[in-house]
């Protein structure tokens, strides 16, 4: 159930300190600026059962300000930070008001989300170097690290403070590969903004479509069928299993055992063609649609046992092997605490003590006992290895769980509503393989997209590397990178 309730830039503070006193988190906080001026959505969440709350606050035109919430919630002063760089809408009181999204060389005074900003200017100097906080003393050097970096990964810069090996601090550096998705959803019809969704981030097609399509769903009245529900979640798992096998195998490697990693490609190898014998797509586009799902054929069972004993196999080989466990074991530690303060999502949560999941929060179809959600509370680079590996076992169940009953190939589509039905506003969330996916959209009278603002979990999820790394030495940082396996491309929207 979703709740929106005005409020004023007076009562705002009082408002989420009382939600978030009641175990809601905040999960999106989006900009507008409409022909009555700007204003924003704060969402918060909790559950079970499903509990959605927004606030929505109209801010003066001619000093769009709000109070700063950032010593309420640590995400929410991230929130207005990316908002302030975006759209130009200040955070009074922040207390770290410098730029997040825009690097320095990107215009002082252009607010690229605002509808006067026009194209963009051309870039021009640096404003000065990017404010890293220096540490100093005897024996510290520095070691910088990307942007640009050797094979596929996407571009970061990350910045150690070390003595000797020991990492004192680390700071990460993104949106380099900032791309304006928000903008570009703007004016689209809802059917030309569903190759956008599924391009988030390229490997959660999946979970930011299907967030993308209930948001939708949500703002438009559109009734799912059953059916198109338990083949959104088979699609849903069969995302998860692909990313976290190939997670395994990579910090295999990253411990030195690239055997197991081959095989784990291997692996991957087999789902990715699974994949598109189902959907046509080898990351499965395609297959989550507004108002339903469609299925070109469904996975074979024997197949995916195999798969599954393929897969155990090679979890059992790491595991094992005294080297890999030592190696994972005690290896950047998160603590709950810090996850909690943070807002981590995910198997990052998850390995820290935190049990949160969309799936059983937030659900968009039954789930039964099959569900079994894995939390380990030690934090390390082991606990995130384990917490893969177990929810591969969950989705192994739940995939054969909602096959049965559905056909392919087919399309199961829901009945369009009449013109004007729903609210024009909608809220979706989905269990990404990386966590809990937020996507907030807003439509036009003529059914076109007027605001889509996704959240990608690593959003939430990144800062938490930093802390994680504290205390580590610099050889680990590889491995408890992967371990984390953050989305660029999701957090720099």
């Amino acid at each position: 159930m979703r709740k929106s309730y005005q409020s004023s830039v007076v009562t705002l503070p009082q408002h989420a300190e009382n939600l978030l006193a009641q175990g809601y988190r905040l999960a999106l906080v989006a900009a507008h600026i409409d022909e009555a001026g700007p204003r924003v959505v704060y969402l918060f969440t909790s559950g079970p059962p499903d509990s959605r709350v927004e606030l929505n606050i109209r801010l003066d035109p001619d000093r769009p300000e709000v109070p700063t919430l950032a010593h309420l919630s640590f995400s929410a002063g991230r929130f207005e930070r990316e908002m302030r760089d975006l759209f130009g809408i200040v955070p009074q009181g922040h207390p770290l008001p410098r730029r997040l999204v825009r690097h320095f060389h990107w215009p002082r005074g252009w607010y690229p989300m605002r509808p006067d900003a026009g194209p963009p200017p051309a870039f021009g100097e640096q404003e000065g170097p990017y404010p890293f906080l220096e540490v100093e003393g005897a024996g510290v050097y520095e070691i910088p690290v990307g942007p640009v970096h050797a094979g596929l990964i996407e571009p970061g810069h990350f910045r150690f403070s070390v003595v000797g090996e020991t990492i004192l601090k680390l700071k990460a550096r993104l949106w380099f590969v900032h791309k304006g998705i928000e903008e570009l959803f703007q004016g689209r019809t809802v059917a030309a903004g569903l190759p956008l969704a599924e391009r988030i981030s390229g490997d959660t097609a999946v979970g930011h479509t299907l967030a993308y399509c209930l948001a939708v769903e949500e703002a438009t009245g559109i009734e799912v069928p059953p059916e198109a529900q338990r083949a959104r979640a088979m699609l849903l798992e069969l995302e998860r299993i692909h990313n976290h096998v190939a997670d395994l195998g990579m910090l295999c490697n990253d411990a030195g055992h690239s055997i197991l990693n081959a095989h784990a490609q291997r692996v991957r190898e087999q789902l990715l063609r699974l994949n598109k014998e189902i959907t046509g797509h080898r990351l499965l586009r395609g297959g989550v649609v507004p108002g339903g799902a469609a299925l070109r054929a469904l996975p074979d069972p024997d197949r995916l046992k195999a798969i599954g004993a393929d897969i155990r196999e090679i979890t059992d080989l790491a595991l094992g092997h005294s080297t890999v466990h030592d190696r994972f074991t005690g290896t950047a530690i998160l603590s709950t605490d810090a996850a909690r303060t943070i807002g981590c999502l995910g198997y990052v949560a998850r390995a820290s003590g935190i049990s949160d999941d969309a799936r059983a929060t937030h659900p968009f179809t039954a789930y039964d006992a099959r569900l079994a959600v894995p939390v380990h509370d030690s934090g390390d680079v082991l606990a995130r290895f384990l917490i893969r590996a177990e929810e591969i076992e969950t989705s192994l169940a739940l995939i054969e769980h909602f096959a049965v009953g559905l056909a392919a190939p087919r399309a199961m589509l829901a009945a369009q509503p009449s013109a004007g039905a729903g609210p024009g506003t909608g809220v979706g969330l989905a269990e990404g393989w990386r966590g809990t996916i937020a996507t907030r959209v807003e439509l036009a009278p003529d059914g076109t997209l007027t605001r889509v603002k996704p959240v990608d979990p690593s959003f939430f999820n990144w800062p938490a590397l930093p802390v994680a790394l504290a205390d580590t030495i610099v050889p680990d940082f590889p491995l408890t990178n992967k371990s984390f396996n953050l989305s660029y491309a999701g957090n720099d929207l």
